[in-house]
């Protein structure tokens, strides 16, 4: 004879299953929601995606391409992180982790591997060309919106509270991705292509904001969404070291001097400072109390997230730098020296900083003439570095002065300004 202990075992497989469910939204004040391991098997195909767009557009630097580098890497950081964008602003609100669930999001991760096969093409195309081929990247996007189609679609049917605002998403998603197919067959020339484009990014970038402000929003948990974003903030810093190890690798292949070490240990200072000042931004307490202010927010981490990856390409033209004055074959292409090098990385840790001081100011509503002190501070840092540059200074020494940079910041916060945190959060 069996106890109720022995029939809850028996029953207990057949709840672990993951059977399709309704997706009627999740609550958006629930209690210890946090990343899943599907959304973290998800964010791993965009730091392929980052890695391959900072490596073209390191490329593209050090060969004196400048304006090939900063076009296709615009474009392909919007693609990117916008198709990060739309699925975790979705999982959410929506996610069930039942079958139907998971095997759209694999189909989506596949779409976001083809996205990042065709960056070779558009960086290419955009050098010799003169015109933008972005015909890959289109065909990875149309993978993954015909699974985000389905998954809007089944939202708006299962759950008809939300039905107005998921079927805005829905509805904007096909028709910016009508345009981008007109803009992958007609094979454009620059000019014609931005002409086309930026209708488009103001359809993709309205539809989130007609479907949560006019269509009645959908549940996104406030805690859950800051979370999403600073894991991918971690993935972006990380590719800048592995880009700074892999330039850097055949160098070392023959032993280290103190160039390569003070490249490579630039490359773990700045991630690490850049990281401790990126955490400082409250940005779960300030939307669970202000959640109209995710828009700013969220569209100003797209620029964020382009000068996490910008630093990280910057970091590999420093390592090409490096390995054309040790005369390795391979670097035989490269066409810039230290100055070049330390400016490619001063510029977006200059921008990173100055996005986060932005965006803490935005969220809290609150500007503090500290911070004014904090960004002399930095931008004296980063002038320094330029102008040891400039002055014939071994990119050894720019580099250390540079990376003392995000660690005013850091000093700034610890010393004092966490007070100022505590006491406008106090006043939410």
């Amino acid at each position: 004879m069996s106890s109720p202990t022995d029939a809850a075992d028996a029953t207990a497989p057949a709840s672990l299953a993951h059977r399709l469910t309704p997706m009627r939204g999740r609550d958006p004040h629930e209690s210890g929601r946090a990343s899943t391991p599907l959304e973290l098997l998800f964010d791993l195909t965009f730091a392929v995606s980052f890695g391959k767009a900072g490596e073209q557009m390191a490329h593209a630097i050090a060969a004196g391409h400048l304006s090939v580098a900063l076009i296709g890497f615009g474009i392909a950081m919007f693609a990117i992180i916008w198709a990060w964008i739309n699925f975790s602003w979705f999982a959410s609100a929506y996610d069930t982790d039942d079958r139907v669930y998971r095997v759209t999001t694999m189909v989506q991760m596949v779409g976001v591997v083809i996205l990042a096969l065709g960056l070779p093409r558009l960086f290419t195309s955009i050098e010799h060309g003169g015109h933008v081929d972005n015909v890959v990247m289109v065909a990875g996007y149309i993978v993954m919106r015909v699974a985000m189609l389905l998954q809007w679609l089944r939202a708006a049917r299962q759950c008809p509270d939300d039905r107005r605002a998921c079927l805005t998403y829905a509805a904007t998603l096909v028709i910016a991705q009508v345009g981008w197919v007109v803009t992958a067959v007609a094979d454009m020339s620059l000019a014609a292509f931005f002409a086309a484009a930026v209708p488009l990014f103001l359809i993709e970038l309205s539809g989130p904001f007609i479907a949560e402000r006019l269509m009645g929003g959908t549940p996104w948990r406030a805690h859950h969404i800051a979370e999403r974003y600073g894991l991918l903030a971690i993935i972006t810093l990380g590719e800048g070291v592995i880009g700074t190890v892999a330039s850097t690798g055949a160098v070392t292949a023959d032993g280290w001097d103190a160039d390569v070490a003070f490249v490579a240990a630039a490359g773990i200072g700045l991630t690490f400072g850049m990281w401790w000042i990126y955490f400082v931004l409250p940005s779960g307490e300030v939307l669970h109390q202000h959640r109209e202010r995710s828009f700013g927010r969220g569209y100003g981490h797209m620029l964020l997230f382009a000068a996490i990856a910008a630093v990280g390409a910057g970091l590999h033209v420093a390592g090409y730098v490096v390995e054309h004055d040790a005369a390795v074959p391979e670097a035989d292409f490269v066409h810039l020296g230290t100055l070049g090098a330390v400016v490619s990385i001063a510029l977006p840790v200059g921008g990173f900083v100055l996005l986060v001081y932005a965006l803490y100011s935005y969220l809290l509503r609150s500007a503090e003439r500290f911070h004014v002190l904090l960004l002399m501070l930095t931008a004296l840092a980063i002038a320094g570095a330029v102008w040891l540059a400039a002055a014939g200074a071994s990119l050894s020494l720019c580099l250390v002065v540079l990376t003392l940079a995000p660690f005013v910041t850091v000093v700034g916060y610890e010393a004092h300004g966490h007070r100022h945190q505590a006491q406008s959060l106090a006043h939410l």
